[in-house]
C-alpha cells in the first residue's frame, strides 16, 4: 500500500490517522551550516515554507543560497498528524515534501527566496516533478503572513508571463496558509550534505524570474 503513487489529492476523510502523541526527533544542528533546525529563530530572520519536488535537492538549493541561516525538511499541506515518510509517499496523508527556509531578512528578502523557489523547479507539472510522480511532489508555497501570500501571488503572476513566453503551461503551484509543519525523519535532514552523490530530481525550466519583482 505504501508504495502506491496517487496523482489525485485525497479528502480529509480518506487520510491515514497518523499519531498525536509522537513527534519526529530532530537533529541538534544543521549538518552543513551548524545552525539549529528548530526555533525560536534570531531577530531579523524570516521564514518560508515551500514544496518543489523531492526535498533532498530542494533543501540543498536553499542552504547554498546567500543569506540563508537554516533549512530543514518535512511535510505540509496535508491532513495526517506526524506522518512518516512511507505514509506520505503512499499518497494517503495529503502532504507534500517541503523545505523550511530561515533567512537573514536584513540582507535578503522573501522575494529573493521565492526567486530560488521559482527558478529551480518546474511549477507547471501538477502532481509531479520530472520522473517523481505523486501528490507529495506537488509545487507549493505555504504562507504564514499576508506579506508572504502577497509576495507568492505577485511572483507567481510575474513568472507566469515569462513561462508563457517560453512555451510552458499554467503554473499549478498551491499557495495556501501553513496549517501545520511536521519534521521529516532525521536521515532526510540535509540528506545531500551527508550523501553528496545521492539522488537529486530537482531541475528548473531555465526561465529567469523577472528581476523587477524583487
Amino acid at each position: 500500500m505504501f508504495g502506491r503513487k496517487n496523482p489525485e489529492m485525497i479528502s480529509p476523510s480518506q487520510a491515514l490517522p497518523g499519531r498525536t502523541d509522537q513527534t519526529m526527533p530532530v537533529p541538534a544542528e544543521h549538518f552543513e551550516l551548524g545552525t539549529p533546525l528548530v526555533g525560536p529563530w534570531p531577530e531579523n530572520t524570516g521564514t518560508l515554507v515551500v514544496g518543489m519536488g523531492c526535498f533532498w535537492g530542494a533543501e540543498r538549493m536553499f542552504w547554498q543560497a546567500p543569506g540563508v541561516y537554516s533549512t530543514s525538511v518535512g511535510y505540509a499541506g496535508g491532513y495526517t498528524p506526524n506522518p512518516t515518510y512511507e505514509e506520505v509517499c503512499s499518497g494517503l496523508t495529503g502532504h507534500t515534501e517541503v523545505v523550511v527556509v530561515v533567512f537573514d531578512a536584513s540582507n535578503v528578502s522573501v522575494n529573493d527566496m521565492l526567486r530560488v523557489f521559482w527558478e529551480n523547479h518546474d511549477p507547471t507539472q501538477g502532481m509531479r516533478q520530472g520522473n517523481d510522480i505523486g501528490t507529495q511532489y506537488r509545487s507549493g508555497i505555504y504562507f504564514t503572513s499576508d506579506e508572504e501570500r502577497s509576495a507568492a501571488e505577485a511572483t507567481r503572476d510575474a513568472y507566469q508571463e515569462q513561462l508563457t513566453k517560453a512555451g510552458y503551461g499554467t503554473i499549478t503551484t498551491e499557495i495556501a496558509p501553513l496549517t501545520a509543519f511536521y519534521y521529516a525523519e532525521p536521515y532526510h535532514q540535509q540528506y545531500l550534505g551527508k550523501n553528496p552523490n545521492g539522488y537529486c530530481g530537482i531541475g528548473g525550466t531555465g526561465v529567469s524570474c523577472p528581476a523587477g519583482i524583487l
